[in-house]
């Protein structure tokens, strides 16, 4: 049996890993530990970021923790909640939540609150709306963005229009709208998010006080079966092999065939593969912009990147079809059960008053949660697709003025000194002389590499700092699984868990399976799914919606029974473990596992 520790390591005990000293220094000051640092608690957001971050894509923690926090703290004024801070430590963001402890305060707070929050649930509809058309509009201004070729002699337009300014200045203003509109995009995204939670949050504690013994996913599953847009994507694939089966293309979607030359194939096919690549035109913008991660790292290419993943979906779809299998979500089914499970506790409770109270709640979950998903969509997978490919153009302009060697480069440095290197270009092409940046850019792009590449084999504590009395955010138990229980579990000593043949963690989607474990530490690797694995991993993306038909169950490291990955689980209907914390760690590819979603508990076969 593994031996228990007393506490989690603080951060100031934390070490550099050998090779990798100094990397504080592609990071702001303001995400480094300080020594009262040491006196709170902190967990390491997995989630969010299973990978070092390289130091452009710390503006995915950065500017979100601003938009947090300030719904939390300042629009809304959740009464127990404050916003979250974070902090950066060996290329891993760790946070802490920072909670409303005082009663007077929280009842202050609360009577805002309740005005503020009653004012989007009465209005939600029409506020959504007004949302898509705002999130919409600034898609299309980060589409319009242009960056300035900056040639030998500026256009004769200028001239002619007597616009008054130089393209170099272009350069600059146009970096600084694709940064500005990134920061309203995390502005919108956790506009409505928080209170879409929010109704869960109030559902669930009437549920656990009013049936103690109900099980977290049995409450979950009370929302289920709602169509959401990170479905989309898979639905018009599934569309796409459909109509490949339909024009007689069949042959040309065999397993393992790269995509260009699917795609090249097609194209020979006449008017029948005109159609289809038409087809595939029309629903590339959007449906396309989806990240093959979670949105958060610039290498996380979209499927508009990389047509690997989806069209190994397509090929198998082509092959279920024609062998006359079904390759629907069991959305109906799904629709069916959480019926039966609403009248089935309606039915216990004890008056009127109740039913209606659980109806009033209930019926506001299920008005509020296709924003709680599609907003993933808009927001980490669409725009940030699209905000990725612009930076990628800046990096292009960059490369040509010889400041960095290659347009990735560009990632390997913070936003803000990516605009540095702007303006050192915008003056050499004023003063008609080369920049002065390579000298000092390329080194230190070569030498971040090289100590990312070190931070890689650091296996990050899942916690940090004094262990807290007791876990009373549901947020945290919802979504990442934490919970006094798994506190303690990570604070096991690992070295004898090989010994240990089963893993616990949250009971996330129902039902019983037996499969061969592909276990994936790197979003990139997903394409090695192979059809009846049990795909085991740090986490799980929405995005991830083609692979779920090819698994039979999931287990995923971190995540709790709302988790996007709980949920995506539910909508495919597979069974599915989240927040064991170690599942990586225990298990390899190749070993055969039992999964149990209705226990939670994933158990070594051989």
């Amino acid at each position: 049996m593994a031996s228990q520790r007393s506490s989690f390591p603080l951060p100031s005990q934390v070490r550099s890993p050998p090779g990798a000293e100094g990397w504080e220094k592609m990071y702001p000051y303001f995400t480094r530990f300080a020594p009262e640092d040491d006196k709170r608690f902190w967990f390491y957001n997995a989630m969010h970021f299973p990978e070092p971050m390289p130091p452009f894509d710390v503006v995915t923690a950065e500017i979100p923790y601003q938009a947090l926090g300030a719904f939390t703290t300042r629009v809304f004024v959740f009464p127990t909640t404050l916003g979250v801070e974070h902090r950066i430590v060996n290329g891993r963001v760790y946070i802490t939540a920072n909670p409303v402890a005082d009663g007077e305060e929280i009842g202050k707070r609360l009577a805002v609150f309740q005005e503020r929050a009653g004012y989007y649930y009465q209005n939600w509809d029409r506020l959504y709306e007004e949302w898509k058309g705002r999130m919409t509009a600034l898609i299309d201004a980060l589409k319009a963005i242009e960056v300035p070729a900056l040639p030998e002699m500026d256009d004769i337009a200028v001239v002619h229009s007597g616009r008054g300014y130089a393209q170099n200045v272009d350069v600059r203003t146009g970096f600084n709208r694709a940064i500005e509109g990134f920061g309203m995009m995390w502005q919108y995204h956790f506009e409505m998010l928080m209170l879409g939670y929010g109704a869960y949050v109030v559902f669930f504690q009437f549920c656990k006080q009013a049936f103690p013994e109900i099980a977290d996913q049995t409450v979950s599953r009370m929302v289920a079966g709602i169509d959401v847009l990170m479905f989309r994507p898979d639905q018009e694939l599934k569309k796409l092999a459909r109509l490949a089966v339909k024009l007689g293309l069949s042959s040309l979607f065999a397993d393992g065939v790269a995509p260009d030359a699917v795609m090249a194939a097609v194209g020979k096919a006449g008017a029948a593969g005109a159609e289809w690549l038409a087809a595939v035109d029309a629903i590339r913008d959007p449906w396309f912009h989806i990240s093959t991660g979670d949105g958060f790292y610039h290498h996380h290419r979209s499927w508009n990147s990389d047509l690997s993943v989806p069209f190994a979906a397509l090929a198998r779809y082509v092959a279920m079809l024609n062998a006359g299998q079904d390759i629907e979500r069991p959305t109906e089914r799904l629709k069916a059960e959480r019926e039966r499970i609403i009248a089935e506790y309606r039915a216990l409770l004890g008056s009127e008053e109740e039913r209606g109270a659980f109806d009033q709640m209930l019926s506001l979950c299920h008005l509020v949660f296709p924003f709680v998903e599609d907003h993933k969509f808009w927001c980490e997978h669409w725009y940030t697709s699209l905000f990725y490919a612009k930076m990628r153009e800046f990096g292009a302009l960059l490369a040509r003025w010889e400041q960095i060697a290659d347009p990735e480069d560009i990632f390997m440095l913070h936003y803000q000194e990516v605009e540095q290197a702007l303006v050192d270009v915008t003056l050499a092409w004023a003063a008609g002389t080369p920049a002065r940046g390579a000298a000092h850019w390329r080194p230190l792009v070569e030498e971040r590499r090289r100590v990312l590449e070190k931070l890689k084999d650091w296996d990050p504590p899942a916690a940090l700092g004094p262990v807290p009395e007791e876990i009373g955010d549901p947020a945290l138990l919802m979504l990442w699984g934490i919970t006094s229980e798994t506190l303690q579990s990570w604070l096991r000593v690992p070295d004898d868990l090989e010994n240990e043949k089963t893993v616990r963690g949250f009971a996330a989607s129902p039902g019983v399976v037996e499969g061969v474990a592909r276990v994936l530490k790197n979003v990139n690797d997903i394409g090695q799914v192979q059809d009846g694995d049990i795909l085991v991993c740090p986490v799980t993306n929405p995005s991830w919606g083609p692979v779920f038909g090819k698994i039979r169950a999931a287990v995923s490291d971190i995540g709790g029974t709302m988790s996007h990955a709980a949920i995506v689980a539910r909508e495919y209907g597979m069974p599915a473990v989240v927040g064991t914390g170690v599942a990586t760690k225990r298990f390899r590819t190749g070993q055969r596992l039992r999964v149990d979603g209705n226990s939670g508990i994933v158990t070594v076969l051989d």
